[in-house]
């Protein structure tokens, strides 16, 4: 009897696409564009204080699964020198938020070998913000791992003016001739230098614009655009941008 039963073939067990992902070269810079707090915070009778409070918390775990996956930098869109025009009140729970992130989570950025860094007008921002943040970026600055860059009262716009003016004095001064100017010089003086251009830009909420978020820096960044609000963002939609972006060919102008 047990020669007439049929032949029966373990079934293989398939990899999963984060071990898929893992198996492949990712990013290694992902810029992050954080849309969707104020809708998310609405479509539950919320207020939008609560949808930015919830996004804070979507930072932490896409921080950490970016490490898992091997990113290097993760640029996340904060504040925009934009923001400012939103109401008072929503601009200033925005700026508590990073004293209650470094406070909630700065312990773990330390353990996992995290390093916090920001740009923008760091100076503009309120004194409480800049010191919570000064300290992430002391207590973290010896850390080897993943780089978090947090974009705060930053603009593209802003920061190449800003860019053109420094190199445009060094001009005026002798330092530099006009013939120097290139690529390499330009990008030397933003506020993103050293930092690798972004390999990957994430759009959250389904809106499909950049928004004055490092426009020279993403010239040639792959682009996933995704219609899930930032609060509802999980480490299986950041898996599935960077399996996208393994998909892609890459060419640079090229053929």
């Amino acid at each position: 009897m047990l020669g007439n039963l049929p032949f029966f073939k373990k079934k293989e067990i398939q990899p999963s696409k984060e071990e898929i992902v893992k198996q492949h070269p990712v990013p290694k810079h992902i810029a992050i564009i954080m849309d969707g707090n104020g809708r998310w915070a609405k479509n539950r009778a919320l207020p939008r204080i609560a949808g930015h409070k919830e996004g804070m918390n979507v930072v932490k775990k896409i921080t950490m699964a970016a490490k898992d996956m091997g990113v290097e930098v993760l640029t996340l869109y904060a504040f925009s020198t934009e923001n400012w025009k939103r109401p008072k009140n929503e601009v200033d729970f925005l700026m508590k938020l990073p004293e209650q992130f470094m406070d909630n989570f700065l312990p773990d950025l330390i353990k996992n070998n995290v390093r916090v860094q920001t740009i923008g007008r760091f100076d503009e921002l309120p004194t409480h913000t800049k010191l919570a943040v000064m300290k992430a970026k002391e207590e973290t600055k010896n850390n080897t791992g993943l780089i978090l860059n947090f974009a705060l009262n930053y603009g593209s716009r802003d920061e190449i003016i800003e860019a053109v003016r420094v190199i445009s004095a060094d001009v005026a001064n002798g330092k530099i001739s006009s013939t120097d100017i290139n690529d390499e010089l330009l990008s030397s003086h933003l506020m993103t230098h050293p930092l690798p251009d972004p390999d990957l830009l994430i759009r959250t909420s389904g809106e499909i614009r950049i928004s004055n978020f490092m426009m020279w820096q993403i010239s040639y960044s792959e682009l996933w655009f995704t219609n899930v609000l930032w609060p509802d963002f999980t480490r299986e939609h950041l898996i599935e941008a960077i399996y996208e972006f393994q998909q892609r060919h890459r060419r640079f102008g090229g053929v």
